[in-house]
Formats: structure tokens, sequence, C-alpha cells
């Protein structure tokens, strides 16, 4: 690990560039100056305002970077960014690795976006955390910073929110009484989409635009899934249970279905799965 003395900033050293996920540089700017790259950055970019804003450019868009947001651009995006207003104070962390194309785009943060979250949200912190800790720590295998750099990827994926759309904790808030109410609920077979919608007084669609924005699929397939879940739970706590009975608690209306379900989803039988287990 590198420090240089003219900013807050650190470089991690080639050894740490084997890890499928690693930090490539983090700093602070208390005064960011204007920056112009033709060619884009050869890492994964975020960069996030600190106090003030800025104007950051791409793609023939101008976007305003104010408090509590950020960008994330993918490697050799062309861009440049510039103050807008006073002094623009930023926290950036440029990142890379084997998986990490893999690891965000499996988090839907592949493409360039700015992100917006609530005033005092964890991703307004986790920077100056993870630089604080990198000036502390003796972190030589680069292992805490991987780490580091995964968990506010998973906090952005989290707290962020792009354009209109809600963050998906403030989704999986407003989802809460129904998720208690399928919990409850899971053995009537007679529950569908307009039940469900109903319980939160919003309509079906907009109950699976929340649902696939907070979980990446409908609202009737996580029901599914709860109650494949609850299966196995039953017919590993009661060999005696057989698979009609098990289908019966789990709100299946016939075993042939409950079996044809759980091997799509398992991709074995109830009875390969009991015998696994």
């Amino acid at each position: 690990m590198i420090i240089s003395a003219q900013h807050e900033r650190y470089f991690m050293t080639s050894r740490d560039q084997t890890l499928p996920l690693y930090i490539e540089s983090i700093g602070y700017n208390g005064n960011q100056e204007s920056v112009k790259r033709p060619s884009g950055y050869p890492c994964y970019h975020w960069l996030q305002t600190v106090k003030g804003a800025g104007e950051f450019r791409f793609a023939g868009s101008t976007l305003i970077l104010g408090e509590s947001s950020g960008i994330l651009m993918p490697p050799n995006v062309p861009h440049e960014y510039l103050r807008s207003q006073g002094d623009w104070e930023t926290l950036y962390v440029t990142f890379a690795g084997s998986q990490c194309s893999a690891i965000t785009e499996g988090l839907g943060l592949g493409e360039a976006a700015i992100y917006q979250w609530e005033a005092d949200s964890p991703p307004e912190h986790y920077g100056r955390q993870v630089l604080g800790s990198m000036g502390s720590d003796q972190d030589l295998s680069g292992l805490e910073a991987s780490a580091d750099m995964y968990r506010f990827l998973i906090l952005l994926k989290k707290h962020g929110m792009k354009g209109s759309r809600s963050s998906i904790s403030h989704a999986v808030e407003r989802l809460a009484p129904l998720i208690a109410y399928m919990e409850r609920h899971y053995a009537d077979p007679d529950i569908g989409l307009e039940e469900m919608a109903a319980i939160l007084g919003i309509t079906p669609r907009h109950l699976n635009t929340l649902f696939k924005q907070s979980f990446g699929m409908t609202a009737y397939s996580y029901f599914i899934l709860l109650r494949i879940r609850k299966s196995k739970e039953f017919m590993t706590g009661d060999r005696m249970l057989t698979i009609k009975e098990t289908a019966t608690r789990v709100g299946f209306r016939d075993a042939s279905h409950f079996v044809a379900t759980f091997r799509r989803i398992e991709h074995v039988t109830p009875e390969q799965f009991r015998t696994l287990y």
C-alpha cells in the first residue's frame, strides 16, 4: 500500500490485484479539481459528493452530483467532472478484479449511473470509514479492503436510488406486512396475487414491481419459494410425514403439483432431498 502525502489517498500494490475484487485506490478530496478523461479510467470508478456539488459529464449528458449522491462508472467510459458551486468535497474509490464485472453485473450495478440516498444512511459514511481503516490497519494481504469493497457495493444496491425509483431498503420495508402475512398463511392454497395486493392496498402490478425491485422475482414466485423452503423444514423435521401431507401443509392442492414444483426449483425430488438430509 502506498500513501500519497499530498492527498488523503491510498493505492493498493500489485500483490493485491490477484483478488477477485480489490480496491485500486481510495481517497478524499477537500477541494475537487476539474478532471477530464477522454478515454475513461481503466478500472471501475465511484465518485460521491461529501459537500457542495459538481457537474459530471458523460455520454453527452451533464449530471449534477450533489450531497448524498454519487456516480458509478464502468472502465473506459469517457467522462469529465468539475465544480459547479463553491468548494466541492468528494470521496472516490477505483476498483477492479477478476470477478469485478460478474459481481457488479450480478448486483445490477454494471452500467454507468448516478445514485442518491437518504442523509445519514450507510452509503453516506461507509467510504470514509473504509478510508480511515485503510490508514490505520496493516492490511498487507488486501483481504479486508476487498471485503470492504464488496460490502460497499451491497450497501449501494440496498440503499441507492436511481431516478424516481425508491431504494430496495424502502421497498422491503413497504413489503414487510405482506411478507409477515405470507409467513403466517403459506398453508392456504387460496391466496393469489389479488389477495396479496389487497394486504398492502395496492394494485397487483405495483406489487410485482416492488417484489422485482427487492427480490428479482414476482410476488407469487416469492410465495412459492417460501412454501418450498417450509416444505424442506417439514420433511427434515418429521421423517414420518408423507409427501402428500407435506404438500398440504405448505399450500399445494395436490402432491403431483408439489413434486413437480419442488423438482423444478431444487433439481431433485422431495424424496431425493429428504434422503440427502
